[in-house]
């Protein structure tokens, strides 16, 4: 029983470690796609900022969940708050982006180019798969369902990224200005998926 719990200790260590991480790079990512996305007018690459800052909230809920998990009673508890605190964090980012995405096709708002979204999603599709696996191999060791559905969300930024990516280069190489707010629209169920999975305590990964 002893070397058990010594080993969970390891892990949660571990877990720390990850969120540790977690906030740090999507503190960068969330900063750098917000500030790049203003700066050209693009409504998907600020969704995808906004997102990053989301997952800050995640992170900080897990080390949250990992600061309670030697309660064996509290653990539950903790679980469900995090997931609906993350959520309603994602139902509002959906809102926000399907608002400002069809505001911007009925404008036809054209968005400026960004190199800067292009190296960070590119970046984002290096780093997130990586930082998913590794949480999820966490999650199943703790048998903790928030850390496993944090996991799920590296995946989900890992999906946005790629989308945010084609969005960009098509507006970058062949100017087609309605590839953001499309892009934008597509990411919308995604996330409000997200959101009610979240709001319902499930981890969808489990």
């Amino acid at each position: 029983m002893e070397g058990l719990a010594v080993n969970r200790q390891a892990l949660v260590r571990r877990g720390r470690r990850l969120e540790y991480f977690t906030i740090a790079w999507n503190s960068l990512e969330g900063i750098v796609g917000v500030v790049a996305g203003i700066t050209a007018g693009s409504i998907s690459l600020v969704g995808f900022g906004v997102d990053s800052f989301i997952e800050v909230i995640s992170g900080s809920a897990l080390l949250w969940r990992m600061s309670v998990d030697a309660e064996e009673h509290q653990r539950e508890r903790v679980e469900q708050i995090t997931l609906r605190i993350v959520g309603t964090c994602f139902l509002a980012l959906a809102a926000y982006v399907g608002y400002e995405a069809i505001r911007n096709l009925i404008g036809q708002k054209p968005p400026e180019h960004s190199l800067a979204g292009i190296v960070l999603a590119c970046a984002a599709l290096i780093v997130m798969p990586v930082l998913s696996r590794a949480k999820r191999r966490v999650g199943t060791q703790l048998k903790s369902a928030a850390m496993k559905a944090d996991a799920k969300q590296a995946d989900f930024c890992m999906y946005l990224s790629a989308i945010l990516l084609g969005g960009l280069i098509l507006n970058a190489v062949v100017n087609l200005w309605w590839a953001d707010p499309i892009s934008a629209l597509v990411m919308v169920p995604i996330i409000a998926k997200e959101g009610v999975e979240g709001l319902r305590g499930d981890p969808c990964c489990d």
